[in-house]
């Protein structure tokens, strides 16, 4: 049975699974829907049409569901979508879709958002995603799974952040950043591969050798980079890594890339 503390509002025609607890003073409202032993602790407001995974644990003062913060937001019923045992920490926000983003802001499972992080209108968050405290994402952002990102760094709208990818502490990100990527700096530059979370996620050292030389062709050889991706593409055939970061860049994108400093996009 589920637990819900009498001060609560919950309101009519929100639908809660099995063994949901809801803390003091929190506000679900009428389109939410929350899974299978979901843990709400107080003063969590829940709004819009916004669906809650099983197993998801949520913290005093976040706010999940209200509308975006976006002016061209016109009130239309748009959702937000929370993947399974993911965990998020005290005063989270995350907004839902917008008409100019496809209606639906998804976030993955089993990922951990820390105190303070933001979600915006559009984004769509793997699974297994780190937003250490403060960490802050723009509308319409494409993050991975398993990256991680630092605290205090700030992604601007648009920008898509590849699998595994890692952003530095305080790194401000305003263009695409490649999977397996290190990403530092005030106006982030591309500092490397993610090695120590490849190495954590146990992929093989060959596969990681393979990696590490395909990264200086890409970002140190001859002609543009568009010519380096192709001559890439050829010579790491059969690479999974190495294909991962090739299809990345060959994606569409509204943004750059972030490469290394004095490196050239073409």
């Amino acid at each position: 049975m589920s637990a819900i503390h009498p001060t609560a509002i919950i309101a009519d025609g929100a639908t809660l699974g099995n063994d949901v607890a809801v803390g003091p003073f929190c506000v679900i409202g009428a389109e939410v829907e929350i899974g299978d032993g979901a843990q709400i602790a107080s003063h969590v407001v829940i709004a819009g049409k916004t669906r809650v995974g099983t197993g998801v644990r949520v913290f005093p003062f976040a706010s999940l569901g209200m509308i975006p913060q976006d002016l061209k937001y016109a009130g239309e019923n748009s959702r937000l979508d929370i993947g399974d045992n993911t965990v998020i920490r005290e005063h989270v926000t995350m907004n839902p879709g917008t008409e100019g983003g496809g209606m639906i802001t998804r976030v993955g499972s089993q990922c951990l958002f820390m105190a303070g992080a933001h979600v915006a209108h559009d984004c769509q968050i793997g699974d297994h995603v780190i937003f250490v405290n403060n960490a802050t994402v723009a509308g319409h952002c494409q993050i991975g799974d398993y990256a991680i990102l630092g605290g205090l760094s700030a992604v601007h709208q648009f920008v898509r952040i590849g699998e595994h990818a890692f952003v530095g502490g305080m790194t401000g990100v305003e263009n695409d950043i490649i999977p397996f990527g290190t990403a530092i700096g005030n106006r982030a530059s591309l500092g490397g591969l993610n090695l120590v979370g490849l190495k954590r996620r146990g992929f093989p050292r060959e596969q990681i050798h393979a990696l590490r030389n395909a990264y200086k062709g890409l970002f140190s050889g001859e002609g543009t980079l568009k010519d380096r991706v192709e001559a890439i593409a050829e010579t790491y055939k059969g690479e999974p890594l190495v294909e991962t970061v090739v299809a990345f860049i060959r994606g569409n994108s509204d943004r750059s890339y972030c490469v290394p400093r004095g490196s050239e996009t073409g």
